[in-house]
């Protein structure tokens, strides 16, 4: 059986060379956990990918994940299915993935003309910004529409 042409999406980030040319420009870079999908996460996707032609979003590693501190049990989605997930999203162009503390290195890699984050992240605290900004693009931090978070969805399934 062929698999999702959705799954084409998802991309590795050691043949980074390979498959970053084949994205339009401008190129809008977003990086998270994306564990739980939720509505706050489908509508921040699609504001970011209305700043650019192509939207990539790099997904933190499991290991990434646990040195966040959102929880021992977390992600409670392994990577290969949040990649599959985010992957099938519409205004998604490209998924990938980093074990670092930060995406700081894919993001100076990809060279993205545009940075965003949530509107939790101040735009001068957003990792790899200023290389974006000394390159002529642009960051930006895009507001919340939906106070949404998967741990408060969390906390409340497991009513603590």
């Amino acid at each position: 059986m062929r698999r999702p042409e959705f799954e084409n999406k998802i991309r590795k980030p050691a043949e980074l060379s390979q498959w970053l040319a084949t994205l339009p420009r401008p190129l809008v870079f977003t990086n998270g956990v994306f564990d739980i999908l939720h509505r706050g996460h489908v509508t921040y996707l699609a504001r970011a990918r209305a700043l650019g032609a192509s939207l990539l979003v790099a997904l933190n590693g499991d290991a990434s994940v646990k040195r966040l501190g959102k929880g021992s049990d977390r992600p409670l989605n392994r990577l290969e299915d949040r990649l599959a997930l985010v992957a099938a999203l519409e205004p998604v162009s490209a998924v990938t993935w980093f074990d670092e503390e930060t995406p700081e290195a894919l993001i100076a890699a990809c060279k993205p003309e545009v940075l965003v984050k949530g509107g939790d992240w101040p735009v001068e605290r957003i990792v790899g910004g200023a290389g974006v900004i000394a390159r002529g693009g642009r960051v930006t931090s895009i507001p919340f529409e939906h106070e949404r978070s998967t741990t408060d969805l969390l906390r409340r399934i497991r009513g603590s």
